[in-house]
């Protein structure tokens, strides 16, 4: 790990650890990360930056080596299987830092990363959520996109008795009282992030949300409707790990 000014490579403790998954980003890794390696240069913490490559079978893995090379301060986990939530999981739990940021390789937003830092450096939230929902949030995805998400969370308020407006997309928390969270959930793939802050809600973590604005730059990498029968098979599996087994 090195200072994350540049100022020399000798390694320090990352104060920050951000950590994005990716799976089959040959296309926009390599620029995405230079560019947020730079942006980040404006904020004073030291911080890792941890991509959690899960599956891919294009220049994913070879892409993130090299950029781990070039920057001492990003490395590359790899699960080997396509599965987002395990791999969010994993980072989550190989953090070293105080604090966690959890963001998209088509996002890296850095706004969100300083608005959400000031609530936790001020001790007002363990867990703050970038919701794409709330008032004062701008969601520019297509429509059936944004439809998807309003209908998810109306799907985990009915189910789960979930009181927020978002659980998935960016996330900003102290590690120390979240990581046993992570540890605890049992629902991987899209709906591990729903768990984790459900869990986290109904231990009486304290909780922001706070708005973003979400523009989709590309498609996903996983198309909308291929994704459904997962999500409805492990909104069952999530309710049997909240509602039966706690």
């Amino acid at each position: 790990m090195s200072d994350t000014n540049g100022a020399d490579d000798r390694p320090v403790q990352p104060r920050v650890s951000i950590i994005i998954p990716v799976y089959n980003e040959e296309a926009i890794l390599h620029s995405a990360v230079v560019d947020l390696v730079d942006r980040l240069q404006e904020f004073d913490w030291p911080y890792e930056l941890l991509l959690a490559e899960n599956g891919s079978s294009d220049r994913t893995v070879e892409i993130g080596e090299e950029l781990s090379r070039r920057f001492p301060q990003v490395r590359i986990s790899s699960l080997g299987e396509p599965n987002y939530g395990k791999a969010l999981k994993k980072g989550i739990l190989e953090a070293s830092g105080e604090f966690v940021l959890c963001d998209e390789i088509d996002l890296c937003d850095t706004d969100f990363y300083a608005r959400a830092m000031a609530v936790l450096e001020s001790n007002e939230a363990d867990l703050v959520i970038g919701s794409k929902v709330m008032p004062g949030a701008n969601d520019d995805r297509p429509l059936f996109r944004h439809s998807a998400t309003l209908v998810l969370n109306g799907m985990l308020r009915v189910a789960l008795g979930f009181k927020g407006t978002d659980t998935h997309g960016l996330k900003a928390f102290r590690r120390a009282p979240l990581v046993e969270i992570a540890r605890q959930c049992l629902v991987d793939k899209d709906l591990f992030a729903s768990e984790f802050v459900i869990r986290a809600e109904r231990a009486g973590i304290r909780i922001r949300e706070i708005p973003i604005r979400i523009l989709e730059k590309r498609p996903p990498s996983i198309a909308l409707m291929r994704r459904v029968p997962n999500v409805l098979k492990n909104m069952a599996k999530l309710f049997v790990a909240i509602r039966v087994k706690g």
